[in-house]
């Protein structure tokens, strides 16, 4: 059952496809691009799209909580309440919106990037939106909702998840960002000698890869993923059948003290996979992480 009515539901996608395909549209070196901090950046046309987000957003949803990763002034509903984050809320509905996933890919001009929305009721995610400009491709749905895709502008389908057979001794895929893959790569791949490692730029996109087949297993281990990034994918995977946790195997949790309350980063690392692949590889990948952060 759809969370929101069916013309809130096409206003919203409407609004998302509009802005990625503004972003899509921009010519490299046509926008200026900014450091945030350290490795992370942000572009003249991901300030824009969150100005176009939040108020078309706030549009569709008044009553709701709108959090954007641009605006950090939004941040501060995340602690609502009586100061002890999301779930103090209560029943009211917090909407986290990135308006570019993936941003270092759209500054080098490739294809892995996303506009992502997030769906999240007391602290629990309720359904997420990822829109990949370049493929022209929308993907929604939630748990007890289902999963959709919506290609080049055509009619709504039901995205079927594809589960990849798991064969240890045969080549397999591990979704891993860059940052993780120059730390702990060559560790993982001496323990697991047949994996394949695939990155794309955006989180979302990671976890569409596990969700339609292309890899069995995603690991995010950096510690600077935020729930802009995380509750729209996350929701999806989940409608999809994949186990999300952490390296310990607990739920990955949406509040404190779990997410930081002035950056809404995660504290807990990320595991998000086929319940065969994450049997299987959760601990082991657990004691090579641990042994090389004792090294360091």
């Amino acid at each position: 059952m759809s969370p929101i009515c069916p013309s809130d539901l096409s206003a919203l996608h409407q609004l998302l496809i509009a802005c990625g395909d503004y972003a899509s549209q921009q010519p490299q070196h046509s926008f200026q691009v900014f450091e945030k901090g350290v490795d992370d950046y942000v572009t003249t046309v991901d300030q824009l799209l969150d100005q176009k987000l939040l108020a078309g957003m706030q549009a569709i949803f008044p009553e709701d909580g709108i959090i954007t990763e641009e605006n950090r002034a939004t941040v501060q509903q995340f602690r609502q309440g009586d100061g002890q984050g999301v779930a103090s809320t209560g029943q009211r509905t917090l909407w986290f919106v990135d308006p570019i996933d993936g941003t270092d890919d759209f500054i080098q001009g490739g294809d892995h990037y996303a506009v992502m929305v997030g769906q999240v009721v007391a602290g629990i995610p309720q359904a997420g939106w990822i829109y990949a400009p370049v493929a022209r491709h929308l993907v929604w749905g939630g748990p007890g909702w289902g999963l959709f895709e919506q290609r080049d502008g055509g009619a709504p389908q039901c995205l079927k998840p594809k589960e990849p057979v798991f064969d240890p001794t045969q080549a397999w895929s591990l979704v891993i960002g860059d940052k993780d893959e120059r730390r702990f790569g060559a560790a993982i791949a001496h323990r697991f000698p047949a994996v394949q490692f695939l990155s794309l730029g955006s989180f979302g996109l990671k976890v569409l890869a596990v969700t339609t087949g292309q890899a069995g297993l995603y690991i995010y281990l950096n510690g600077r993923v935020k729930l802009w990034d995380t509750t729209g994918p996350l929701a999806l995977a989940e409608a999809a059948g994949l186990v999300c946790c952490d390296l310990a195997g607990q739920p990955i949790r949406f509040t404190e003290p779990d997410v930081a309350p002035q950056t809404l980063a995660h504290y807990q690392p990320i595991v998000v996979g086929w319940p065969s692949y994450v049997e299987a590889l959760r601990s082991p990948l657990s004691e090579l992480v641990s042994a090389i952060g004792l090294l360091r």
